[in-house]
């Protein structure tokens, strides 16, 4: 039964890579062109409520200046749009992995994995569903680089205002859950600046990266932190030339090289992901705090978003019980806005861990989203 499994498994794997090659290679002439125009989309099945859905390539810019193509995914209500265009929702999504196959367009269960789309869908907002750069698209994937991402977040809206018949207007909120929250803080900082036709709205955020020094110093002694420290650092060494020796043990690599080339889309491939974690138990790192060698200090000083512009108004939710993200760095995030005069709200869940913040958020986040499309009054809980 278990070897059938594996089979299954293999099979289904490479039924995404042949996917990948048929609609994810394009020549690189093709990204020249305005970021946010469409190169080619392709119709999905299985979105909730009847609505289209559409996996799409499109122009986006690189977080040194480059262009180049990025995937993700668009679903589009079903009805005519309302004057001014319909609501947009970009979803900036969680870890999925760092290599090409790991895709989230290309998960068997996409449309599950979009936490609250099929209320959003049912309130007749557009999502724009981001893979982020080297996702989908050649790799390696600028895991935690927060410019890539919120680049690649924002020219899914420009996608999803122009896809034929998607209707969308020019207003949109970003929502993400943890790498997401991260790349959704980011898009709050240069949203004026790298698309000054869109208007943000809001940001949300559920347990957010918000200080990366902490998230690679403070989990190094569980599996998880483990995870994302190897993630990073064989992302970073290939997409800012920082060697990794520097830091790893060198009979740490080969699992680290698997690691980084297995994907997450639901709880079992956490639970490969853990085994795969098990050598760096034994070895991992030379040094006892890598944020504080060169040239990992400065670059996840430079990719720790600060306070969104006070003008967006923010949503941040967080479990209680998140060993990865924990409470204190959301909190303090929170505290920084407040300090900026922004207008934030902190929704904290007693009892929920870092993998279940943005579902258990979803239904509050989205009814702030709905209000802020209203236009209302910002709430705020600072001084609360």
């Amino acid at each position: 039964m278990m070897r059938l499994a594996w089979l299954l498994a293999f099979v289904l794997l490479a039924v995404s890579a042949a996917a990948q090659t048929a609609f994810y290679d394009a020549p690189r002439v093709d990204a020249r062109g305005k970021p946010g125009t469409l190169v080619r989309a392709q119709a999905m099945e299985g979105a909730p409520l009847n609505a289209a859905a559409y996996r799409v390539l499109y122009r986006s810019t690189s977080f040194d200046g480059r262009p180049i193509l990025v995937s993700g995914v668009v679903i589009v209500p079903q009805g005519a749009p309302p004057p001014g265009g319909r609501p947009i929702v970009a979803w900036a999504h969680p870890t999925s992995g760092i290599v090409p196959p790991c895709a989230p367009s290309l998960a068997l269960f996409f449309f599950q994995q979009v936490q609250g789309l099929r209320t959003m869908v049912r309130n007749g907002y557009v999502v724009a569903a981001t893979d982020y750069p080297g996702l989908g698209t050649p790799g390696p994937h600028p895991y935690l680089v927060g410019l890539s991402e919120a680049r690649a977040v924002i020219d899914s809206v420009r996608v999803a205002r122009s896809l034929p018949g998607a209707g969308g207007g020019s207003r949109f909120i970003v929502w993400g859950h943890s790498q997401g929250g991260h790349a959704a803080l980011f898009t709050g900082l240069i949203a004026k600046s790298y698309a000054p036709e869109l208007t943000l709205l809001g940001v949300a955020a559920a347990a957010p990266a918000s200080e990366l020094a902490d998230l690679m110093d403070d989990d190094l002694s569980t599996p998880a932190g483990k995870n994302i420290t190897a993630m990073t650092l064989w992302s970073w060494q290939r997409v800012y030339d920082a060697p990794m020796d520097k830091v790893v043990d060198p009979r740490a690599m080969p699992a680290i090289d698997k690691l980084a080339r297995e994907c997450i889309e639901g709880p079992w491939d956490i639970s490969v992901r853990n085994r795969t974690t098990r050598p760096l138990e034994q070895h991992f790192l030379t040094v006892a705090h890598p944020a504080d060698v060169e040239p990992w200090r400065d670059l996840l000083a430079k990719n720790t978003p600060g306070p969104v512009p006070r003008d967006i108004p923010v949503f941040l939710a967080q479990g209680l019980d998140d060993a990865i993200i924990r409470p204190a760095v959301t909190q303090n995030y929170f505290d920084r806005l407040c300090k900026g005069g922004s207008k934030a709200r902190l929704y904290l869940m007693p009892g929920v861990g870092h993998g279940g913040a943005a579902m258990k958020s979803a239904l509050e986040a989205i009814a702030w989203m709905t209000a802020r499309f209203a236009g209302e009054t910002p709430p705020s809980d600072c001084g609360k």
